[in-house]
């Protein structure tokens, strides 16, 4: 198969595997903030993706603060850099959701043009800050080199960062949505808003907070980003297509949907990448989205919603 040995095919895939699993990372996180959001609230956020553009841009001005300023902080900067961006994520989605978003519910086209406008907005007010060219932050010295486990196979510290973090965020999540009282809350509000207003659940309370908590998910996607990528201007519009393609592919308001299709469409890729070329990879990742969806338009999963 293309002149490889078995060998250096198994090689390949476990290589193209655990770089399939760091886009997954990226994936997931932005798509379960957006799953939620769009889950509940129907609002269609194409702003969704300058929030991990904004998580990005903070990890990059803290390890430059750490670096010029303080460089006895370098190695542990990051955690907090990550804690930040959610932090300034999840303030400006709440500041988002009170002065535009509430006012546009039930009008879901509206919500797509408004966010889309805000996306604008906010790529040249990162253009004017940072730059038009791309940044890189500096990472700590433990999150540089990787593991062996083969003379073929090397495994980036990067990356298992990556997944461990991915793997607890989306516990806390869980934990958020299914054993707390907020949580109750916010799936009452998502199976029966009318009902949840009438045994005293302040749904627009709900409301902002969820949409800011989602937000604030991608701020943390965009820290984690740049341990794999530089960060530009348009750096989250990019994956805004990809990250509503799996919420949409895994089905709305689903967690488990997410998370399959997260995995699957960031395996196809990557895979598929090494062995054609990057717009091929989509193409045909995409049409095969497309297909499933034909067949099952809500999605691989989907939740039971009483109408």
């Amino acid at each position: 198969m293309g002149g490889y040995t078995f060998s250096e095919l198994g090689s390949i895939f476990v290589m193209q595997g655990f770089s399939g699993l760091s886009l997954f990372c990226v994936y997931l996180l932005m798509a379960l903030g957006l799953a939620i959001i769009f889950g509940q609230m129907g609002v269609i956020n194409m702003a969704h993706g300058e929030f991990l553009t904004m998580g990005a841009y903070t990890t990059y001005f803290m390890s430059k603060l750490a670096v010029d300023h303080f460089p006895a902080l370098v190695g542990i900067y990051f955690p907090f850099a990550i804690i930040l961006g959610f932090l300034i994520a999840f303030g400006m989605g709440y500041l988002l959701e009170v002065l535009l978003i509430r006012h546009l519910y039930k009008r879901p086209l509206d919500t797509l043009l408004a966010t889309w406008g805000v996306s604008l907005v906010l790529q040249q007010v990162f253009r004017s800050a940072f730059g038009a060219r791309e940044v890189s932050a500096t990472l700590p010295a433990w999150l540089l080199g990787s593991v062996k486990p083969t003379e073929t196979i090397d495994i980036p510290l990067n990356g298992l960062f990556m997944m461990g973090l991915t793997l607890v965020l989306s516990l806390l999540v869980f934990i958020f949505l299914f054993r707390s009282r907020w949580g109750l809350k916010v799936r009452a509000t998502t199976q029966n808003r009318v009902m949840s207003g009438g045994v005293g659940i302040n749904t627009k309370k709900v409301d902002r907070m969820t949409f800011a908590v989602g937000c604030g998910i991608a701020g943390v996607a965009g820290a984690v980003f740049t341990t794999i990528a530089s960060t530009g201007p348009t750096t989250g519009s990019l994956y805004i297509v990809d990250t509503f393609l799996v919420v949409v592919f895994g089905g709305a308001a689903s967690l488990v949907g997410t998370v399959a299709s997260a995995f699957s469409i960031a395996q196809a890729q990557s895979v598929l990448e090494f062995f054609l070329t990057s717009s091929i990879a989509k193409v045909l990742t995409l049409l095969t989205v497309i297909t499933v969806i034909m067949a099952r338009p809500e999605g691989l999963f989907t939740i039971r919603v009483r109408k």
